[in-house]
C-alpha cells in the first residue's frame, strides 16, 4: 500500500503528459495521497505498509518501502499536506498547465520515495528525481533571475549529492549492504577513524541540501525565483531530506564520528541562526526574505541534532528535530504560497511598493499575520511546539557541577534568532498591510476562495500540532 501512495502522484505526472486535465489530475492525486497519508498515520504498524521488490542479485537491491518508525509517517504526512496545498495555490502560466502541475507531482513523488525508502540506493534516487522537477521549473517558469538561480541551486545541490554519494557508498561498503535496516545493524563494526571521515561526508553533503551555513547562498534566489508550489514544496518538503538523512543514517551509523565534528557543526548552525537571520533582516523583497528566513530555522533543527549528538539518549532531542521539522514546512508553505498571492495581486514583492493592503484584503491579512505569527513561534501555533522543545533537549545533557557545555552555549545565543525573527517577520507584516495605502495595493481585491482552502488547510494543521503537540509525539513514542 506504500508503493501505491509513492506512485500516485507519479502516475498522475504521466497522465498529464499524455492529456489528462493536469489541475484536476494533481488535485485529485494530491487529495488521494493526503486520505492515504492520515490513513498510514493511523496504521502504520501494519504489515500491509511494507513493500519489496527485487531490483538486482548482486549488490542486492531492493525497491523497498516501509515505515521503521514514527518518523518516516510524519515526513509522509507532512508531503502530502504540503503538495495538495501547492496544487491548490498559485496560477499556472498560460499553456503551461502540464509543465507547472506535473513538476508539483514529480517532486511530490520523489520526496515521498526518499521518505519511504529502506533501502540506500532508492533513499538517494528518489530524491535526485525530485531535484530533475525543481531545476526545471526555476529555469523556465520561474521570475527575475531564474536562469541563474536555476544553475546555482543546481551546481550547489549536485556537487552537494556527490559528496554525499561518497559518504554513502563508503558506509554500503563497510556495511556490505543497502538495507538501511541492515546498515544500522552493523553499525558497530565500523571503525572511529573511518566515522569521522564518513560523518565529515554526510555533514556536508546533508548539510548543503539542507542550507547549512556556509553551503545555504543557493536557497534563497532559488525560492525567490521559484513558481509557488515549487518553493512550498521545495522548502516545505524536499529540504527536509537532509535532516531526516542525518537522522535516520548518520546519527545509528557513525556516532562517534559526528562528536568528533560536533563543535564545528555548533559553529555552523550558529551562523544559520545569527548571520543568516541578520541578512534576513536586511531583505527588502518579501521572496528573498521567506527564503532567507527559511535558511535560518534550520539552524534550530540542526541545533536539535547537535543536542542528539552530544547525547545520544536525550529523550527530547530526537522528537524536537521531527516536530519543528514538520512545523517549519507547513508555515513556511504556507507563507510561500501567501506571497504568491500578494503578488498576483499586486505585481510586486518589494516592500516599498506595498502598504495598506489589510484595507483591501483583510482576509488576506488576516491569513498572513497567523502565518507570520507561526514563523516566529507564537505559543498555541507547531512552530512554538518544535523552538520549546529544541532549546529543552539542549539543556538535558547540562550538569550544574561542570557548568554549561558547548550545546547550552549554541543554545543561549541561539535564543536571540527569535528576537531577529519578530523584528524581520512584523517589520514585513507592517510594511504590507499597515499604514497608508499604496499606489500598487488601492483596489486590490481580497484573497478568493479557491486560495484560502489551501491556506486554511495548512492553518489547521498548524493550530492542530500546535495546540496538540501530542499528535506528533504520540507516532515518535
Amino acid at each position: 500500500m506504500l508503493a501505491l501512495l509513492v506512485f500516485i502522484p507519479i502516475a498522475a505526472f504521466i497522465a498529464i503528459l499524455f492529456g489528462a486535465p493536469a489541475r484536476l489530475t494533481a488535485i485529485g492525486a494530491a487529495a488521494v495521497n493526503l486520505a492515504l497519508a492520515l490513513y498510514a498515520a493511523a496504521s502504520w504498524h501494519c504489515t500491509s505498509w511494507a513493500f519489496s521488490v527485487p531490483v538486482l542479485a548482486k549488490p542486492a537491491l531492493n525497491l523497498a518501502f516501509g515505515f521503521p518508525d514514527g518518523m518516516s509517517v510524519i515526513m509522509v504526512l507532512l508531503t502530502a499536506i504540503v503538495t495538495l496545498a501547492a496544487v491548490l495555490s498559485g496560477q499556472a502560466p498560460e499553456g503551461r498547465d502540464k509543465l507547472y502541475f506535473g513538476s508539483s507531482l514529480l517532486l511530490s513523488g520523489g520526496a515521498l520515495g526518499a521518505f519511504a525508502a529502506t533501502d540506500l540506493f532508492f533513499f538517494y534516487a528518489f530524491h535526485e528525481l525530485a531535484l530533475i522537477p525543481t531545476f526545471l521549473m526555476i529555469g523556465i517558469l520561474g521570475r527575475g533571475e531564474r536562469r541563474a538561480a536555476a544553475w546555482k541551486i543546481t551546481i550547489y545541490l549536485g556537487l552537494g549529492s556527490i559528496v554525499l554519494l561518497a559518504g554513502l557508498v563508503w558506509l554500503a561498503n563497510l556495511t556490505g549492504t543497502f538495507d538501511m535496516g541492515k546498515m544500522v545493524a552493523a553499525a558497530g563494526g565500523i571503525e572511529p577513524a573511518a566515522q569521522k571521515g564518513i560523518a565529515a561526508l554526510l555533514i556536508v553533503g546533508f548539510g548543503t541540501l539542507v542550507s547549512l551555513f556556509p553551503f545555504h547562498s543557493w536557497a534563497a534566489p532559488a525560492y525567490a525565483s521559484a513558481p509557488a508550489p515549487i518553493a512550498m514544496l521545495h522548502a516545505g518538503v524536499l529540504k527536509k531530506f537532509g535532516l531526516y538523512g542525518l537522522l535516520r543514517l548518520a546519527i545509528p551509523l557513525v556516532p562517534d564520528g559526528l562528536q568528533a565534528w560536533l563543535n564545528p557543526l555548533l559553529i555552523l548552525l550558529l551562523g544559520n541562526i545569527l548571520w543568516v537571520g541578520y541578512v534576513t533582516v536586511a531583505q527588502k523583497r518579501l521572496d528573498l526574505l521567506l527564503g532567507n528566513s527559511s535558511v535560518m530555522h534550520m539552524g534550530y533543527i540542526f541545533l536539535a541534532i547537535a543536542a542528539l549528538i552530544a547525547m545520544p539518549d536525550n529523550p527530547l532531542a530526537r522528537s524536537a528535530a521531527i516536530v519543528l521539522m514538520f512545523a517549519h514546512g507547513i508555515s513556511i508553505a504556507l507563507l510561500f504560497g501567501l506571497a504568491d498571492r500578494i503578488e498576483r495581486s499586486t505585481g510586486s514583492l518589494d516592500l516599498a511598493d506595498l502598504g495598506g493592503l489589510a484595507k483591501a484584503t483583510p482576509a488576506l491579512a488576516f491569513l498572513f499575520g497567523i502565518a507570520a505569527m507561526a514563523s516566529i513561534g507564537l505559543p498555541g501555533l507547531a512552530n512554538f511546539a518544535g523552538e520549546v522543545l529544541v532549546f529543552l533537549s539542549a539543556f538535558k545533557s547540562y550538569n550544574g557541577t561542570t557548568g554549561l557545555g558547548p550545546v547550552q552555549l549554541a543554545c543561549i545565543l541561539s535564543i536571540w534568532g527569535v528576537v531577529i525573527s519578530a523584528v524581520y517577520m512584523l517589520r514585513a507584516y507592517r510594511n504590507i498591510f499597515q499604514g497608508p495605502v499604496a499606489g500598487l495595493t488601492a483596489g486590490v481585491p481580497d484573497i478568493p476562495l479557491t486560495d484560502r482552502i489551501p491556506a486554511i488547510l495548512l492553518i489547521v494543521t498548524l493550530l492542530a500540532v500546535g495546540l496538540y503537540p501530542n499528535l506528533l509525539l504520540n507516532l515518535l513514542n
